[in-house]
């Protein structure tokens, strides 16, 4: 009876656990998406595969664009906080169907970051693993780490930020050693190769860009966390643009640490699984590689977690607002915590990656492909909150012109990616990409269309469903409106 009594003397508007997150676990839900130890441990020679030498300058303009991106998103979190994140921001920018379009590409770009992390966990485990002669299926290792951070999401918000901001922590610090190391083996030595970007294209360096978006995407998710942040509208809006920056210089110094050293080793950077292994070995530190592999294992989960925690919390407030069935709109009794749409969206986050190894495709492959894929959903958010941003300030009253200048920034940036990953056709600076990456965005505007017809048919099944969801947003609003 005790439990029950302060379980319901805890809960927020929507029944989940109140303000209960220092800004610490706050900055740790954004950093945990980002999941900054898998870029130098795995997704750095996918980035170099497309940009070659020209991989910092690709980093670099994804982190300006970023930045800008979270400025525009800060006009929101600095004045309102919910579980809905991006998407309640945009339905009160721009409206309904604007902000269930930001929804559909939301919740798609998490579950495929969830997915693609959970074929880097199953990777680094198999090494691991192997490496004591013991051999597991990628499979039963999709479901050991979907499974655990099922449980984790679903027992307590505060445990999983908790673990996440410890994995990331060391992580982190593992890899800066390394990279410190790697740099005084080589002298310190300055690669001009680099700084000329020798043999990088245009073309590569904005293909480049769509898996920096996916490196750094999610740092957007800490705004998730209305009801479960301390003091939301300052410690969310800060850890928006912290991660960024944090994230982005980590990036650029690891990238140019490991492209000098495979360019030393005269070893192609882009069609290695574990660089991070390999340079520890070059400079003669081998138990700091086991290290670091290890630190990326816990990444990778860490970031599976982090995933599930905002796809769950998206998922619950548009069933809220009558978008999805009523049960995904359920807190937990006792956990305070979005229980059935944790469960979905776990779900989903292992079924995907099995049934296409299932078909034969190899993990390493899974991986990048769901980085592609999932970056197409943050881009369309990420512009999406770039419009509505000016859109709301007008409506205050608000709007200053260094505001415009930092919405077309920011839209400006994350059109570089979109011409990368679509190419124009004849063209040799901006070329085409290859199967099956050319499908991908077409298979993401089927997905919206899909969704969108969905939210139309329930629009005029349900004619007040509109008004239902700015009534919610609204109430939100209110509850923040005399709080600077």
């Amino acid at each position: 009876m005790t439990i029950t009594k302060n379980a319901r003397l805890n809960r927020s508007l929507h029944g989940l656990k109140h303000e209960c997150l220092s800004y610490g676990e706050v900055l740790a839900q954004s950093i945990a998406v980002i999941a900054p130890t898998t870029v130098p441990a795995a997704v750095m020679g996918l980035i170099f595969a497309s940009s070659g030498s020209g991989t910092w300058l690709s980093l670099l303009l994804g982190a300006i664009g970023l930045v800008f991106v979270s400025i525009n998103i800060n006009q929101f979190a600095r004045r309102s906080a919910s579980p809905g994140s991006l998407y309640s921001y945009i339905v009160k920018g721009l409206g309904p169907s604007a902000g269930v379009l930001c929804g559909l590409g939301l919740v798609l770009a998490y579950l495929f970051t969830g997915m693609s992390t959970l074929c880097g966990f199953a990777i680094f485990s198999q090494k691991m693993l192997g490496n004591l002669g013991i051999h597991v299926e990628s499979l039963l290792l999709f479901g050991a780490g979907a499974a655990s951070a099922w449980y984790m999401a679903y027992r307590d918000i505060k445990l999983s930020a908790k673990m996440m901001l410890v994995l990331e922590g060391v992580s982190i610090a593992s890899i800066l050693l390394l990279g410190s190391i790697v740099w005084a083996h080589q002298g310190f030595a300055i690669d001009r190769s680099q700084l000329t970007l020798q043999g990088a294209t245009p073309g590569g360096i904005t293909m480049g860009i769509v898996l920096v978006v996916f490196g750094f995407s999610g740092f957007e998710s800490s705004t998730s966390l209305g009801d479960e942040a301390k003091t939301p509208l300052r410690s969310i809006p800060k850890s928006v643009t912290q991660s960024v920056i944090l994230a982005g210089l980590f990036f650029i110094v690891m990238a140019y640490i490991e492209i000098l050293g495979f360019n030393s080793a005269g070893i192609d950077l882009g069609k290695s699984e574990a660089p991070l292994d390999f340079l520890a070995h070059q400079a003669g530190v081998d138990f700091l590689g086991v290290l670091i592999s290890l630190g990326a294992l816990l990444s990778f989960f860490s970031c599976v977690l982090a995933c599930i925690n905002p796809t769950a919390r998206l998922l619950f407030l548009m069933a809220r607002h009558g978008l999805l069935h009523n049960s995904l709109g359920k807190a937990h009794e006792f956990n305070l915590t979005p229980h059935m749409a944790i469960a979905v969206s776990s779900l989903l986050t292992f079924l995907v990656p099995a049934l296409v190894n299932l078909f034969g495709v190899k993990t390493f492959d899974s991986q990048g492909y769901f980085g592609t894929i999932c970056t197409y959903g943050f881009l369309l958010a990420y512009i999406l909150i770039s419009i509505a941003a000016p859109v709301y300030l007008y409506r205050l009253g608000k709007l200053r012109l260094r505001d415009v200048v930092f919405a077309i920034l920011a839209i400006g940036f994350m059109l570089l990616p979109v011409v990368g990953t679509l190419g124009i056709p004849g063209s040799e600076l901006f070329p085409t990409p290859a199967f099956p990456n050319n499908m991908f965005p077409y298979l993401f505007l089927l997905y919206l269309t899909v969704g969108f017809g969905w939210y139309v048919f329930q629009r005029v099944r349900s004619p007040i469903l509109m008004g239902k969801m700015q009534q919610s947003i609204e109430e939100i609003h209110i509850q923040f409106s005399d709080i600077k």
